[in-house]
């Protein structure tokens, strides 16, 4: 890869509640709809997204929602959270756009050479992961677990290795699925300053390559819709690109405008049904994208 390129999500799917139907001519209720998503799942197994840790991303096509992760990489998402709070992003273009891939943005030059004045940042390829970190397993590989932290889905070495590390955690990693956003780089690891990217399909390729620092909650529809490259490499050429007008900490937002995200919790009883609905259909091939987690987003 040359100069902050890369490479393009999970998530984000709304519910909707069912039709409600009305009685037929004889006067006897039809029978009740099949259970949907959302009537299956408790309000005790939504986990609010707290403000602090969601970045509203709004853009010409519509709105992005990220959960940041510190956990998996706290230098980024500081990073980030620095550049949104001193408008850096606003009206950044989405410069290079790759249909089944991914859509990379946060070069102020547009062209793929540009970043902020802050010094580049260390590579977080990988975490280390402690037994107090919320991680819900969804399969076990030999000698590792596939799951999730938070919303992200991770690959990490098994507990048993807690007691026998030096630090009592184990090494984890975040997996590129559809719409996890990594932070674009120069050839060297420690490159990364202000563009990133939010991934439009899975790409294994780039795991423990790219620093991950957070999860599509919102609008993967719109990453998916935003203009496509029409030059080498889907850089923009005679297309017009779509811009992000505004990226904000959502805790920065006036609390009656800032959207609410509300995620299920990994290792619910709706979680667990999902795994075992997406392992049985997937077979051998299951994967942690193979699972989108359900969001309610208010505002």
């Amino acid at each position: 890869m040359t100069s902050k390129t890369v490479l393009a999500a999970a998530i984000a799917a709304m519910l909707l509640a069912a039709p409600v139907l009305a009685q037929d001519a004889g006067g006897t209720p039809p029978p009740p709809p099949p259970p949907t998503p959302e009537t299956t799942i408790a309000a005790t197994e939504w986990r609010a997204v707290p403000a602090e840790n969601l970045l509203v991303i709004d853009t010409t096509k519509g709105r992005i929602l990220l959960e940041l992760m510190p956990e998996v990489a706290p230098l980024h998402v500081e990073r980030i959270k620095l550049l949104a709070r001193r408008g850096f992003y606003d009206n950044i273009p989405w410069h290079r756009v790759i249909d089944t891939f991914m859509a990379q943005t946060g070069d102020p030059l547009g062209n793929g050479e540009g970043q902020s004045p802050f010094p580049d940042l260390k590579a977080e390829f990988t975490f280390r992961r402690d037994a107090a970190m919320p991680f819900a397993a969804a399969a076990e590989p030999a000698g590792a677990r596939v799951g999730y932290l938070h919303s992200l889905p991770i690959q990490t070495q098994p507990d048993a290795v807690f007691a026998t590390s030096g630090d009592g955690k184990v090494h984890g990693w975040g997996l590129y699925c559809p719409g996890v956003a990594g932070m674009a780089r120069d050839e060297g690891n420690d490159t990364a300053n202000s563009q990133f990217f939010i991934m439009r399909q899975a790409y294994p390729a780039l795991d423990k390559r790219y620093t991950i620092w957070g999860m599509t909650v919102g609008g993967l529809d719109v990453v998916r819709a935003l203009q496509v490259g029409d030059g080498e490499n889907g850089m923009m050429a005679s297309a017009q690109p779509d811009r992000m007008t505004r990226v904000r900490v959502a805790a920065d937002i006036p609390e009656a405008e800032r959207p609410a995200v509300e995620v299920l919790a990994p290792g619910t009883p709706r979680f667990r049904a999902l795994i075992e609905e997406a392992r049985t259909a997937r077979g051998a091939d299951f994967s942690a994208c193979d699972v989108t987690l359900p969001v309610q987003v208010t505002n």
